[in-house]
C-alpha cells in the first residue's frame, strides 16, 4: 500500500474510531461523519485530504477499516472504537473456533484474565489463522490464540459480525481459550 494511503489510514483511524473531537468532528450515534464536514475539518486541521482520495482510501485500504453509507455521503469505521458508537451489527452465531492474535508478552495476563477489550468497545477475533498472524504481528512476537466460539455462544456470550469480517464479543473468558504449545501446536 502506498506510504500517502496508510498515512491517511492512521488518520481516519484516529478521527473516526477513537478522537473526533480533535478536528471538531462530532460522530452520530452509529459512529457515522459527514463526509463533507470531514473533509473541511480535517484540511482545516492542516490534514490535505480531497474527495477522490478519501474514496481511494477507503477502496484500497488492506483492512477494509471505512466504509461509505449507500448515498456515500457519511462515512464510518466498521470497528475499533474506543469511544461509544452503536453499528447496529445483529448478533450472529460464529464458526466452532475463531483466532486471535496477540504478543507472546501478554499470555501471562490472558491466561490468568482471559481476553478482555481494554479501551475498545469489543475484542476482535478473526476467522482464520494467517488474519490472526498477521494482527499478532503488530504487536510483538506474535502467538495465535484459538477460541471455542461455538461453545462461547452456546453458553450465551454473543456474536457481531464487522462489514470487514472482523468477529467481534466483549470478551472471551479463559475457560474458552486454547493456547498453542511452544511448537504452535493446539493440545
Amino acid at each position: 500500500m502506498y506510504p500517502e494511503i496508510v498515512r491517511t489510514s492512521k488518520f481516519l483511524s484516529l478521527i473516526l474510531r477513537h478522537q473526533p473531537g480533535k478536528i471538531g468532528l462530532a460522530l452520530d450515534q452509529n459512529g457515522w461523519a459527514d463526509v463533507d464536514e470531514l473533509l473541511a475539518k480535517a484540511n482545516r486541521f492542516g490534514f490535505h485530504i480531497d474527495r477522490p482520495f478519501l474514496e481511494r482510501v477507503v477502496a484500497e485500504n488492506d483492512k477494509q477499516r471505512f466504509s461509505f453509507d449507500p448515498e456515500r455521503r457519511r462515512i464510518r469505521a466498521n470497528q475499533g472504537h474506543s469511544i461509544p458508537v452503536d453499528l447496529g451489527l445483529e448478533p450472529t452465531p460464529p464458526p466452532e473456533f475463531l483466532f486471535h492474535g496477540t504478543a507472546r508478552r501478554l499470555l501471562g495476563s490472558i491466561r490468568e484474565k482471559g481476553l478482555l477489550r481494554g479501551r475498545r468497545t469489543h475484542v476482535h477475533l478473526s476467522k482464520d489463522e494467517p488474519t490472526a498472524l498477521a494482527v499478532g504481528k503488530r504487536h510483538g512476537a506474535p502467538v495465535i490464540l484459538k477460541i471455542r466460539s461455538a461453545q462461547m455462544h452456546a453458553d450465551g456470550y454473543r456474536f457481531m459480525l464487522s462489514a470487514n469480517g472482523v468477529w467481534l464479543t466483549e470478551s472471551v473468558p479463559v475457560q474458552y481459550l486454547e493456547f498453542p504449545d511452544e511448537r504452535g501446536v493446539y493440545p
